[in-house]
């Protein structure tokens, strides 16, 4: 079984694994595969999970927990650290509390370690089917809503809190008005959307950077296959003995920054976490420097090209 590095974050308390296993899954999986792949990923050494209330994941990672635990995969749950998320139609004052209490109920879980914004707007409503309508689609009362998610931390729902897919600009307004600063900013980052700009910033204002889709989310509705089949990344690969998967995931991690990776399969799951045990050269790191970039998820891509939600995806 891998172990896998910790890192200590600002304003939580309990340090993160670096690599986490995510659970969104396109198209979704069903709730007993989801649980058994949790299970099997436990069985290799993950002890970060990511899911979120929009996900659908939250119930059967609740489940696997209860299950590692009865099994002794893990002797208490005290070893796991789990992220989950504010779903968008739950962003305001009075709404938090009450959802962090549901996601914790689908989890089965006392408290959450680490609790994120998902994404930096409110929706005025649940949606069953995307693209939204431009009403339905409202700018975030960051004030309030961070008010709402330092109160988790305050009755013990949550260790951590943060935000996810926030640009420089949406997280200068939440430190302007938080007592609590963000712990977390949970963007796409890959070696084909580096983030530099953003990366720089994080860590000026100790805000700690997870990475989802480090290897570009390929398969699913928003990502694509550029960065597991780029010619840089496939050609560092042969040379070194290692997949491009592992190039990538090993890039991300060498920026300073955590990282989410998402897979079912229980080969890939060992291999994500061969990580550790080498590194980059300088050359290397050249190389993927110069890779051309492009944003791969996209709100609009999402909700639709609303101008709000278009003013969004071109912040950094």
């Amino acid at each position: 079984m891998a172990t896998i590095r910790e890192v200590t974050l600002s304003s939580c308390e309990k340090p993160m694994p670096v690599i986490g296993m995510g659970t969104c899954s396109y198209p979704p999986a069903d709730l007993e595969t989801t649980k058994s792949a949790i299970i099997e990923a436990i069985k290799a050494g993950y002890r970060h999970f990511d899911t979120a209330f929009a996900y659908g994941s939250e119930k059967p990672l609740g489940e696997a927990i209860a299950e590692a635990l009865r099994l002794g995969l893990v002797k208490s749950r005290d070893e796991l650290f789990i992220t989950t998320k504010l779903w968008s139609s739950f962003a305001e004052r009075d709404q938090i509390v009450p959802a962090c209490k549901m996601s914790l109920q689908n989890l089965h879980l006392d408290y959450i370690d680490m609790y994120l914004i998902h994404w930096p707007l409110r929706l005025s409503g649940m949606i069953r089917s995307t693209p939204v309508e431009k009403d339905i689609v409202k700018p975030l009362d960051v004030k309030g809503v961070w008010e709402g998610m330092e109160e988790c931390v305050k009755l013990g729902l949550t260790k951590g809190i943060g935000v996810s897919n926030f640009s420089c600009k949406k997280l200068e307004e939440v430190l302007s008005v938080a007592t609590i600063p963000p712990a977390i900013n949970q963007v796409e980052l890959n070696p084909v959307w580096q983030q530099k700009q953003l990366r720089e910033f994080c860590k000026a204002k100790g805000i700690y950077i997870t990475a989802y889709s480090p290897l570009g989310a390929n398969n699913t509705k928003w990502g694509d296959n550029r960065v597991m089949e780029s010619d840089v990344l496939a050609e560092i690969a042969k040379s070194r003995g290692k997949t491009s998967a592992q190039v990538a995931l090993r890039w991300v991690y060498e920026q300073g920054v955590s990282l989410v990776t998402k897979s079912y399969n229980k080969e890939r799951m060992k291999q994500n976490l061969q990580i550790f045990d080498w590194s980059l050269s300088e050359e290397e790191l050249q190389k993927i420097s110069q890779i051309p970039q492009r944003k791969g998820v996209t709100i609009a891509s999402v909700l639709g090209p609303h101008d709000f939600v278009l003013e969004l995806d071109a912040e950094v």
